[in-house]
């Protein structure tokens, strides 16, 4: 059976800043027709930065949908057409107040693809260098380094929820733990 659904239909219900939400009609690979709600969005960036020391740098901030702080990995939205890798250096930057010498690009991920059409793409950084942080306006977190080994024990420990962090912090150990990063 071919695994396809051809979209029929869309309907635009709501543009916005961050997301649009758009319904779509859909023909399953059985001929029938069903209903797709889509929430479209530009993309995402994480960026995994480890020190010489093996810390990474941690975000927290508060978010709103859940009502909580949230401990990540510097990240944010992708502006229309701008080259994820650039926007990860941008981040970075923005959040943590560090650059990096070594940026390696380590996949993408798809947070919520039952119904979110967003990729994340993932890097490390290593050869750090301290720059200057510059939130974006209404941004308010505070950063922290953690050493690597005590993040991954979190993540184990399901103490650390956010699903793209857990991503590029375990990716990125795995990485330092075969030697595949310079530092």
């Amino acid at each position: 059976m071919e695994l396809f659904e051809k979209t029929l239909t869309q309907d635009h219900k709501y543009k916005g800043r961050v997301v649009n939400l758009r319904v779509d009609t859909a023909q399953l690979p059985d001929g029938r027709e069903c209903i797709r709600e889509v929430v479209e969005h530009n993309g995402g960036v994480t960026v995994c930065a480890v020190n010489e020391n093996k810390e990474i740098f941690l975000v927290k901030q508060f978010r709103y949908p859940y009502g909580e702080v949230v401990t990540e990995t510097p990240a944010g939205k992708l502006e229309i057409g701008e080259d994820h890798a650039d926007a990860g250096k941008r981040e970075l930057e923005e959040e943590a107040g560090v650059a990096a010498d070594n940026f390696v690009f380590l996949g993408k991920f798809y947070p919520s693809p039952g119904y979110c059409g967003e990729i994340i793409y993932l890097y490390a950084a290593t050869k750090l260098r301290k720059t200057h942080q510059h939130l974006d306006d209404g941004e308010y977190l505070n950063v922290e380094t953690v050493p690597l080994d005590n993040v991954v024990s979190k993540i184990l420990a399901g103490e650390i929820p956010d699903g793209k962090t857990q991503a590029v912090v375990l990716r990125t150990a795995m990485m330092i733990e075969k030697g595949e990063l310079e530092f």
